[in-house]
């Protein structure tokens, strides 16, 4: 049973050897869920907390899991589509949501994309976050930097919101905590709005294309934990919508970190 020490954790050979493990599984993932996106053969089902999923979201869990088994058996595994696996004490635990947009994904919008964490005693150590039909992956580790496409990313250097560049997701979540109204004004405050959503959007802001992404108010630890490293890894800020870094929250906000108050300090408590 493999199962890394508290002090293999520091060591950069683990740590890369644990980042292609988990970028071998996104490669499985691609390799299920595009050929499942382009010849649009799957049905869709409803889940008990109404949201969809299809076939190719559990066969994507698969493939990913089948390579993680196999690598790292003594670790644990938490998925959306198949739940928790392995060793309830372990130390490490992959986190995974096979396809991160499945509405997209059942649309024919090819804005989805699979998510694959590792975390070590409750702290994101790893994300991945693999989109093939945009034919686009972001990952990091802790301590080596975040990537885009096998090029090193950062967030911006914005400093105000008026000249900020911002996505939101505004759902029944924040029509429920009073929060429409702060996300309409922080729209209209900004250079500019858009709603890209999902992963998506925090990903553009690791890379520095935007400033801001504010999630719905719906979100699960699987929809967070690879978002977690590369954001921080890019040298921005990812919150829930109070302020605290805490992946298994409902909300996330990412920033390039200079406009994180800003944004924080004008949503509903």
């Amino acid at each position: 049973m493999l199962k890394a020490s508290p002090q293999r954790c520091n060591d950069l050979s683990t740590s890369k050897q644990y980042l292609e493990t988990a970028l071998r599984s996104a490669d499985a993932a691609d390799a299920v869920s595009l050929v499942g996106f382009t010849n649009r053969q799957f049905t869709v089902s409803r889940k008990n907390d109404n949201s969809e999923v299809t076939e190719i979201d559990r066969d994507t869990e698969t493939a990913i899991t089948s390579v993680l088994r196999v690598a790292t058996p003594g670790f644990g595994i938490y998925g959306e589509e198949h739940g928790i696996s392995g060793p309830t004490d372990a130390e490490y635990v992959w986190v995974i949501d096979p396809i991160d947009g499945t509405t997209n994904f059942v649309r024919g919008v090819p804005v989805w994309g699979s998510l694959i964490a590792l975390v070590q005693n409750d702290v994101p150590i790893i994300g991945v976050v693999s989109a093939p039909a945009l034919g686009m992956r972001w990952w990091a580790s802790v301590g080596d930097g975040a990537y885009f496409n096998g090029t090193r990313i950062h967030v911006s250097t914005m400093s105000e919101l008026s000249d900020a560049h911002v996505s939101t997701t505004p759902n029944k979540g924040w029509e429920n905590v009073g929060g429409l109204t702060a996300l309409q004004q922080l729209q209209v405050d900004a250079l500019r709005s858009r709603g890209f959503g999902d992963f998506w959007q925090h990903m553009l802001v690791a890379q520095g294309a935007i400033d801001i992404a504010i999630d719905a108010i719906c979100l699960a630890p699987y929809d967070n934990a690879a978002i977690y490293p590369i954001v921080q890894e890019a040298g921005g800020t990812i919150t829930d919508r109070h302020g605290k870094p805490d992946w298994r929250a409902n909300s996330m906000v990412s920033s390039n970190g200079l406009l994180h108050s800003t944004v924080i300090n004008r949503l509903p408590s």
